[in-house]
């Protein structure tokens, strides 16, 4: 019996140590975590309940330079409501209210928002959706409604807030006012001007306190943000969105004409170097055309004929030889280290000027001219070149510029053919752009200046940042051949390869070409490249132009004189004839019926009350516009007359009508 008595005795005294032991541990445990690993714990805790959220500060806007709004920033704003926030006193008080309130302006019966508010009331729903992608005028008109004008804690309103980047001109000129997108990796990249400038145009951001409720779910803690984001300078970019609709819409008929598989078109100012214009469009899977490729900027390739311009210049500067000297076509072959340089014209032209050779576009005379005058001393040519700037990239801000290439001298790529095919544009590379920078020079007589994209950085009125014009090089060649290639230039228009463009009412002057692209590769698809380059008025340049269109359909035509040059024409006619030309304004009191009729047809319609969307069929376009913005209603108009279509059908209740297309013709 003692021996048992001391076995439970040992067992008891076993069991108290035991829990004095986990007594122990405990309390070292938890002296540690109070006053070693408590700060750990205490933050863990309040990241987990409590975190600030990044807000993206508005990105700056880009315009263009006639103050049009290229690019922006839109803040969108999603609301939803925390039930279980509001007293029961008002909630019961207010909900039928804020019904009435969110249906007159979400469009939804009244009756629908007060179930859907006491269903999420009854479920202790912290985190109803109400609303989604709210303007800012929208988002300050529903924080007034009944319940959520008492705020985040007394009236449940929950806020978030997006900001999206919208293009008001749509698609046009995309890829060089740029965009951010994901790539492959999933990483954010910036292309044109919004990647080229981020820096300016990003802003810094700021930062809110939210708090985790419910479901993983986060909401403000405060109406207020813990830092507020600074938006983004403003850039003002070169783009005239007049040049650039015309720009776009003359390459986009021709494309579509002749079936080509994509082209571009850039306008130059001729003095500053401003890109007034630039488009690049390339066809999809369905034979629409899109913007996807800066081919102006990027397409690096043999320009051919237009590259004949380098060649007459360097002739004429070391006199080599003059716009009169004479040559001989023979036969329309000529052959080079057994390689044959041929004309366009069957047989040839026989023996005519340097002047008349360019004028013409033939490539034996011209590539006479060049080997005759340098075969002793290529290196003396190329030289000349260099000078030009086609040896190197322009330095645009923009990534992925084209690489140019000329042959130099004595590398492993110069062989026996180089100087010859330089002749008529051949053996080297360059980019839409870098040849109309050349062709500007001259237009500018002599001066080359760096196409710019950008001339100033703003911050409301303040300039931050002005972009003057750059200069590359202040004189390409003496002015007595400046002179010489303009005339040049002007007579290829009046009377050669480019006589179908010529009109007598106004001046062009620039040069064809006609490309074979990736003629001499094993396995790849031959197909033409046509082109025009040049400036206008001839006399006074005040624009540059040029025009590559690839692959066109050989069945309709490739000479770049019938697919490239109409475009140059469109657009050179289309910027000064479209223009007023009186400098006075005759009959300025003189009453017009038709004006009348639509007056009064405009001032009928506006006076009347309406609750529903008008029929406009047949009211003039501005008209139309401003009737719908007097009922508060957003217009998105296509085209210019009268109204064709709209998108929203007369008798529409206007409270459920936010935005309206308008079709004109």
């Amino acid at each position: 019996m003692e021996v048992e008595d001391k076995n439970i005795s040992y067992r008891i005294y076993l069991v108290a140590f035991v829990m004095f032991l986990m007594a122990v541990g405990i309390t070292v445990k938890l002296t540690n975590i109070q006053w070693v690993e408590g700060d750990y714990y205490r933050k863990l805790a309040k990241d987990r309940s409590v975190r600030n959220f990044v807000i993206p500060a508005n990105q700056g806007n880009i315009y263009s330079a006639d103050g049009s709004l290229l690019a922006t920033s839109i803040p969108k704003y999603k609301i939803r409501f925390d039930a279980l926030a509001p007293k029961t006193a008002d909630f019961n008080d207010n909900v039928s209210a804020l019904a009435d309130s969110l249906s007159v302006m979400l469009g939804k019966p009244s009756s629908f928002y007060e179930r859907e508010l006491k269903r999420a009331r009854a479920n202790k729903n912290r985190y109803l959706l109400v609303a989604r992608d709210l303007s800012y005028t929208e988002y300050m008109r529903i924080k007034k409604f009944p319940l959520f004008k008492l705020g985040a804690y007394k009236g449940g309103i929950i806020t978030e807030q997006k900001t999206v980047r919208e293009h008001p001109i749509g698609l046009i000129a995309e890829r060089t006012i740029g965009y951010s997108r994901l790539d492959h990796n999933g990483s954010l990249t910036r292309v044109g001007i919004e990647g080229a400038f981020k820096n300016y145009l990003n802003g810094k951001d700021g930062k809110i306190m939210k708090q985790k409720i419910a479901k993983g779910q986060w909401k403000p803690i405060r109406d207020v943000n813990e830092i507020e984001p600074q938006d983004g300078y403003d850039i003002i970019s070169t783009i005239d969105v007049y040049i650039q609709d015309i720009a776009h819409h003359a390459l986009l008929k021709q494309l579509q004409h002749y079936d080509a598989d994509h082209g571009c078109v850039v306008v130059m100012e001729t003095k500053t170097g401003h890109i007034k214009a630039i488009s690049n469009l390339g066809r999809a899977k369905d034979s629409t055309y899109f913007e996807t490729i800066n081919y102006a900027v990027a397409e690096s390739q043999e320009p051919g004929s237009t590259f004949k311009l380098a060649g007459l210049m360097t002739v004429l500067e070391d006199k080599v030889a003059d716009t009169s000297t004479v040559y001989d076509s023979g036969d329309g072959i000529a052959i080079y280290s057994r390689k044959k340089v041929r004309d366009s014209k069957k047989g040839g032209y026989g023996k005519i000027s340097l002047a008349r050779a360019f004028e013409l576009s033939s490539n034996t005379i011209l590539v006479q001219a060049v080997y005759d005058g340098y075969k002793s001393d290529p290196k003396k040519f190329v030289d000349h070149l260099n000078n030009y700037g086609f040896n190197k990239p322009l330095g645009l801000p923009f990534r992925g510029e084209g690489k140019p290439y000329i042959p130099q001298p004595g590398d492993k790529h110069w062989s026996a053919i180089s100087l010859p095919w330089m002749g008529f544009g051949y053996g080297v590379m360059m980019t839409p752009l870098q040849i109309l920078t050349f062709y500007n020079a001259v237009a500018n007589n002599g001066e080359m200046v760096k196409p710019q994209f950008v001339s100033e950085i703003k911050e409301w009125n303040r300039t931050v940042k002005k972009y003057d014009k750059e200069v590359i090089n202040p004189k390409i060649a003496s002015q007595e051949t400046i002179n010489k290639v303009q005339a040049v230039l002007e007579n290829v228009v009046k009377k050669g390869t480019g006589s179908k463009l010529y009109s007598k009412d106004f001046s062009m002057a620039g040069k064809t070409g006609t490309a074979q692209v990736d003629y001499g590769k094993s396995g790849a698809q031959q197909y033409y490249a046509s082109s025009f380059v040049g400036y206008f008025p001839a006399d006074e340049p005040k624009y540059s132009c040029i025009v590559v269109i690839h692959k066109p359909n050989p069945n309709k035509g490739y000479y770049g004189a019938d697919v490239s040059g109409p475009v140059f024409k469109r657009i050179a006619q289309k910027i000064f004839t479209d223009a007023p030309s009186t400098n006075t304004i005759k009959n300025l009191n003189s009453k017009r019926q038709i004006q009348e009729k639509n007056y009064v047809q405009y001032f009928e319609k506006s006076q009347e009350k309406h609750e529903y969307v008008p029929d406009l069929r047949g009211m003039p376009g501005m008209d139309a516009v401003a009737l719908l913005e007097n009922l508060n209603i957003k217009v998105k108009v296509i085209g210019v007359g009268k109204v064709r279509k709209q998108s929203v059908q007369a008798g529409t209740s206007i409270a459920k009508t936010p935005i309206i297309t308008l079709e004109l013709s």
